[in-house]
């Protein structure tokens, strides 16, 4: 996708402080379009890889630091980290003060609801460019209408998986198709929202291609198996611990599609996998793609989490948010995850070196014990799947991490999906588990129960940026026990509220 022009024009840059809503906005501001020849079916991708970079963007798109903290922190893996003062609502969003006034009046979360509704607006307003095209083909013109139909598939699952998001965030919101209906829309309930997006998926699959993302042209653009996991996820959310709920049939189906396809398989080196030379590997559902050539870079997103760097030139520079919890590293302990441990656990040492070069510099050491930081937070961890060495800083003059792609759907979700599905419905999961599990190192089990399939997609997703721990325990219900002593009420904290200044713009919405 890095070779096409994007002509959307984002319609909302907000700073930091999140004042401004997307219920203010009117449709005709929605694209800035210029003078487009309709006619030139050549153009006609150009609106799908505008939306890839607005995707890959913040304000609007999936990458602002702050919407994946609000993601991460809610579970029980991760904590805020940093200095105590430094962004200290996210810990009043950890412990579920939800109805407080920082919290309901908190610039991230209005910052969470116009970075993904801009990428709707966006999805929405391109979708209406491919129809100007789509004017313009023959009726029996069956390659370029099925490459119209394909294209607005593509569109259409990133307007899902916006919608995923903000509904895991604020819970009950409204499903926006219709960019005229910015200021009267009502919201659709949790589970409205995850049957429209499987719905939608039902077209995407039927119009995608039949190929993994690296396979594809453009490549890393989104596949019919990208839309298949999407499903499968949407329908696990709605299936909850009904073991009997046919919904779980839809996830055996949808998550076969994938296994049985032959294409994918999990990438050998679960450590390497975060790293540079693990993007678009045959594990990958779903990746955002960056590359120091692009005029698009991945915000913050790795130096929000990535471990502090040295004060010595080094260019590992991250901020230390986002830290594995204790919970996290005992249970990996506990489970002797040792492959796991050390690709998510950086351990810090907060002494000082007392001679030598660096002498009186706070140090830590990552797994191999090969860096040295500044740990002035006094942390006791970083996330080391937002670490990245030197190794993998291919330009120099980059910011760090900036070449790296951001993982969002892998294979192993897959496996654990169909696990999960087949031991729900009565069924054997042990060998999509198994193969889960070998791969970090881990040897098989027989007779695989509901709780090993729970622990593993505990293990194999902790510290990551979409907010999977905390999902399975709302879907699963566990989370009023799992997540008692962070303050957690069922019924009450389950989602964040609707920020105000959004149901200011649309009182349908309080």
């Amino acid at each position: 996708m890095k070779n096409f022009k994007y002509f959307i024009a984002v319609i909302i840059a907000l700073g930091t402080g999140g004042c401004s809503g997307y219920l203010d906005k009117s449709p005709e501001d929605t694209l800035d379009t210029g003078d487009i020849d309709y006619t030139d079916l050549s153009l006609m991708y150009e609106p799908v890889s505008g939306i890839y970079r607005v995707a890959e963007s913040a304000n609007p798109g999936f990458v602002h630091w702050m919407d994946y903290g609000i993601r991460g922190i809610r579970g029980d893996d991760l904590d805020k980290g940093s200095s105590a003062s430094d962004q200290s609502t996210l810990n009043d969003i950890k412990y579920f003060h939800n109805s407080y006034a920082a919290v309901e009046s908190f610039w991230g979360l209005n910052n969470s609801w116009n970075d993904y509704y801009g990428l709707v607006i966006d999805a929405n307003s391109a979708l209406g460019e491919l129809d100007k095209f789509a004017a313009n083909i023959s009726s029996d013109d069956a390659t370029d209408l099925a490459l119209n139909n394909r294209y607005k598939a593509e569109i259409r699952f990133m307007r899902a998986f916006a919608h995923l998001m903000i509904s895991r965030e604020f819970g009950a919101v409204p499903v926006l198709t219709d960019n005229s209906e910015l200021t009267t829309i009502g919201k659709s309930t949790v589970d409205e929202v995850r049957e429209w997006i499987s719905s939608e998926m039902d077209f995407c699959i039927e119009y995608l291609d039949d190929c993994r993302p690296d396979q594809e042209t453009p490549v890393g653009a989104v596949t019919k198996y990208s839309a298949y996991l999407l499903k499968a996820k949407v329908c696990a959310d709605l299936a909850g611990s009904d073991n009997s709920s046919s919904y779980w049939n839809d996830v055996i189906s949808a998550t076969g599609e994938i296994i049985n396809s032959g294409l994918f398989s999990l990438y050998s080196d679960y450590y390497n996998l975060y790293k540079y030379d693990g993007r678009l590997c045959d594990e990958s559902l779903f990746e955002l793609q960056y590359g120091t050539e692009n005029e698009v870079q991945p915000d913050a997103f790795w130096s929000f989490q990535g471990p502090s760097g040295d004060q010595h030139g080094s260019p590992i520079s991250g901020w230390g948010f986002m830290t594995p919890s204790d919970a996290i590293v005992r249970f990996l302990k506990d489970r002797g995850d040792l492959i796991r441990l050390k690709t998510m656990v950086l351990y810090c040492n907060t002494d000082t070196i007392t001679t030598g070069t660096y002498a009186g510099t706070a140090f830590g050491v990552t797994a191999s014990g090969d860096t040295i930081w500044n740990n002035t937070q006094g942390l006791d961890y970083f996330n080391g799947k937002a670490y990245l060495p030197v190794s993998d800083m291919h330009d120099p003059s980059a910011s760090y991490g900036e070449s790296n792609n951001i993982r969002v759907l892998r294979y192993a979700d897959a496996l654990l999906l169909n696990a999960e599905a087949r031991i729900r419905q009565g069924a054997s999961g042990d060998s999509p588990l198994n193969i889960v599990r070998n791969r970090a190192g881990l040897s098989s089990i027989s007779g695989a129960t509901l709780d090993d399939v729970l622990d593993e997609r505990r293990a194999e997703f902790a510290c990551e940026w979409w907010g999977e721990r905390y999902n399975d325990l709302i879907r699963t219900g566990t989370a009023a026990t799992v997540l008692a002593g962070y303050g957690f009420v069922e019924g009450i904290s389950e989602y964040l509220p609707i920020p105000l200044a959004q149901q200011e713009y649309n009182t349908n919405l309080k």
